[in-house]
């Protein structure tokens, strides 16, 4: 072996081993500390990223528990198994509660109960065809488009198009809220699970052009108000909505209603 091969050897085992000395001594002067809690509750995260617990992803809900900035109860899609295993990484020997939360259509006028006032043949989103003539074909300007823009969004298979509305299982629902972003009408919202009655109309007309428009339209009669022991329904807005830290469930608006939009 030539002098010149062993000096080259030497050359290169001597910068390999300079290399690896400096990358190990780096390593250890610029290494971050991890929180170990962080990294725990980062495994009992479902990892679905959805963002429905308001931070960008799992690893940022993680961090953001850890440091005592979000609620136990922050991962909607894990539920109550997920939290009370935070809680004991947490230290919180309390007994953790959650509201299970459910999406809810407002709207039950399907193709059954209204009509389509012409042939609507443009693109089938709901976030193009708000844009068309009455917000759509559908003779309720304010009811569900019916093209799945929500659907297209759960990744549980939690909605389907029934007759023209969109309509929500509650027993796959995890209540990320995705749909409720997708929606361009705002007909979503998260409701709580296993309630008697919710109200599917918001439309804010009154008397004779809801009962023109739609079969179970709400035309604000106020009976449901009047006969909630709880008085946990005002229609302030026009329309009625339920507070359901009020709501006991008792379904007595839901018998009383006369147009039957309380399902």
């Amino acid at each position: 072996m030539s002098i010149g091969i062993i000096v080259a050897a030497l050359m290169i085992g001597g910068v390999g081993l300079f290399v690896a000395i400096f990358l190990g001594s780096a390593s250890k002067a610029f290494a971050v500390p991890v929180d170990e809690k962080e990294e725990a509750i980062k495994e009992v995260l479902p990892g679905a990223n959805c963002g429905a617990c308001g931070y960008a992803g799992c690893s940022a809900l993680a961090e953001a528990i850890a440091k005592g900035e979000a609620p136990l109860t922050a991962c909607v899609v894990g539920q109550a198994p997920v939290a009370e295993k935070i809680a004991q990484i947490m230290g919180d020997e309390e007994e953790v509660e959650v509201k299970r939360m459910v999406a809810f259509v407002r709207c039950s006028g399907n193709c059954e109960r209204t009509t389509d006032t012409y042939e609507y043949s443009g693109t089938n989103r709901c976030s193009m065809v708000k844009y068309a003539p009455g917000r759509g074909p559908k003779s309720c300007r304010f009811g569900c488009s019916g093209f799945g823009d929500c659907v297209e969004v759960c990744n549980y298979d939690a909605i389907s198009i029934v007759k023209g509305v969109a309509v929500v299982d509650e027993e796959k629902c995890v209540g990320c809220k995705k749909c409720m972003k997708a929606c361009p009408k705002g007909m979503i919202i998260n409701v709580p699970y296993g309630y008697a009655a919710h109200i599917a109309c918001v439309n804010p007309e009154k008397g004779k052009p809801v009962m023109a428009n739609c079969k179970v339209g709400c035309i604000t009669c106020k009976k449901c108000e009047k006969v909630c022991p709880q008085n946990a329904i005002s229609t302030a807005s026009g329309y009625p909505v339920i507070d359901y830290d009020k709501c006991i469930s008792c379904g007595k608006c839901k018998e009383a209603c006369p147009r039957k939009c309380i399902v």
